[in-house]
């Protein structure tokens, strides 16, 4: 027998609708619609923290085709093996078409049966080319999706930026990860497993704290050689308050690195303004050019605001920026070890082209 199907229609804020089929979990949803133009990487995508509060239309014609891996793999380090959180933080996904059947060696389930088990709901047969033309042209705009059999339920646009995102989805409390010699501190925005993985792996010992947590004042902080700010969703502005504790970094020169969100408190910090983009910045394949060598790296991003670099200290310089804007990339200070990237260099989803940078930090620790 044919599986029934069930409509669901995409609503913009504008009024436009999209008329489509639900997959996933049938729930009515609300959030920021923005547009991804990777090729692949969904089960990175859905768990990156950075993504919350967010419906992610995918340019790629066809998702769900490799299904998902085992969810509950963990690594020596009990970290999850191939996903980028524990949860799911998207409130909705846009397809122009879902693959009812998959394959891969490393699939467990489909990615229409995870996103149910996680109360997500997924739209196919939309037009993504012309939504995505419209989000462009308009700039990223908040929506909705209604399933056809709860259209009676009120759900009213709802902007997740005027909320603290990071605070919903960083470590509540101080954890530690003992491996070599030099310890890093991770202030924690809503970061990415792979960054974790990326310092265990170069046997640097971790304390990760929340956002809030001024670990200057933490009678049972170790003794730490280096701070990293990491990823995480939202506006900056409204965890403006954690550069009061970056500010200690610097005043004591502490080697510091930051990416993405982590980009932002410190260009703030230094005294630097950021910008909501019109429609930001999210794939794995994003040019960047290193302006001191004019080396063009193919880079993994998801991020809605930027720096300002008209609003730099003069002891601070531009070190990369994007080829196709040339908005801001990268910071770092002139003379003291103080750096940070706006894309991913840890990748997942991408490509590892940046990924010294972690090298470049770690030889940087006193």
């Amino acid at each position: 027998m044919p599986t029934t199907k069930t409509s669901a229609t995409l609503i913009l804020k504008d009024g436009t609708k999209f008329k489509g089929e639900l997959f996933g979990a049938a729930v009515n949803t609300n959030g920021e619609v923005v547009f991804n133009t990777g090729m692949m990487g969904y089960p990175e995508s859905l768990t990156d923290p950075s993504y919350k509060g967010q419906i992610l239309t995918f340019t790629y014609p066809m998702i769900g085709n490799y299904g998902v891996p085992n969810f509950s793999s963990q690594d020596e380090n009990d970290i999850k093996k191939w996903f980028e959180s524990n949860k799911i933080h998207l409130r909705g996904i846009i397809v122009s078409e879902y693959s009812q059947n998959h394959h891969h060696w490393n699939a467990k389930q489909s990615l229409c049966s995870w996103l149910k088990s996680h109360g997500i709901p997924g739209i196919s047969g939309i037009d993504t080319r012309a939504l995505t033309q419209k989000l462009r042209e308009k700039g990223a705009m908040l929506g909705k999706i209604i399933i056809e059999s709860k259209e009676n339920e009120k759900i009213d646009f709802e902007d997740p930026n005027k909320e603290n995102l990071v605070a919903q989805v960083c470590n509540k409390q101080v954890k530690h990860y003992k491996k070599g010699p030099k310890h890093v501190v991770i202030i924690d925005y809503g970061m990415k497993n792979n960054i974790l993985k990326s310092f265990l792996k170069r046997n640097i010992s971790i304390t990760v704290v929340p956002w809030d947590h001024d670990f200057f004042e933490d009678e049972n902080m170790k003794k730490f050689n280096g701070v990293f700010l990491s990823n995480g969703p939202g506006d900056p502005e409204v965890i403006k308050k954690s550069c009061k504790i970056v500010a200690k970094c610097l005043k004591n020169k502490i080697p510091t690195f930051g990416i993405c969100m982590g980009n932002h408190i410190l260009a703030m910090t230094a005294g630097a303004k950021t910008y909501k983009l019109k429609y930001g910045h999210r794939a794995q394949n994003q040019p960047c050019i290193d302006t001191s060598t004019n080396r063009c790296y193919i880079t993994s991003q998801n991020h809605g605001y930027a720096v300002d670099a008209k609003t730099l200290p003069k002891d601070w310089e531009l070190w990369f920026k994007n080829a196709n804007d040339e908005t801001v990339e990268g910071i770092r200070h002139k003379k003291l070890p103080f750096m940070s990237v706006q894309f991913h260099p840890e990748a997942t989803p991408g490509p590892n082209d940046t990924n010294w940078l972690f090298d470049e930090f770690i030889n940087k620790l006193k």
